[in-house]
């Protein structure tokens, strides 16, 4: 039975379930679900050497410009992203802020 769960385990994540997660995340002050704290630009999903599962690199910024909760941000993700099986590592990098349109 352990080898079924460790190969279980090695499969590809699922992107669609990845983009479930990501939908999640909440800023760590109010504790509400705010999707539109932050835009995922990229999600990508690589194998590990010596099947040691898979990497999920993300690239996100954030909507309102001069936020501080971006390190937080990036956390909660990442700690969204490690509970779909088959990630072994997560990597989440808040890359700038978008930019509104100016009226």
């Amino acid at each position: 039975m352990p080898d079924q769960v460790l190969d279980a385990d090695r499969r590809a994540p699922d992107p669609e379930t990845i983009w479930d997660q990501l939908r999640k995340f909440s800023t760590r002050d109010s504790g509400q679900h705010r999707p539109t704290s932050a835009s995922v630009l990229l999600m990508d999903v690589g194998k590990l050497p010596d099947n040691g599962g898979y990497k999920v690199d993300v690239a996100m910024t954030l909507t309102a410009p001069g936020c501080g909760h971006g390190p937080a941000i990036a956390e909660d993700a990442k700690s969204k992203i490690m509970l779909v099986p088959g990630v072994a590592l997560a990597d989440v990098r808040v890359v700038g802020t978008r930019r509104g349109r100016s009226r």
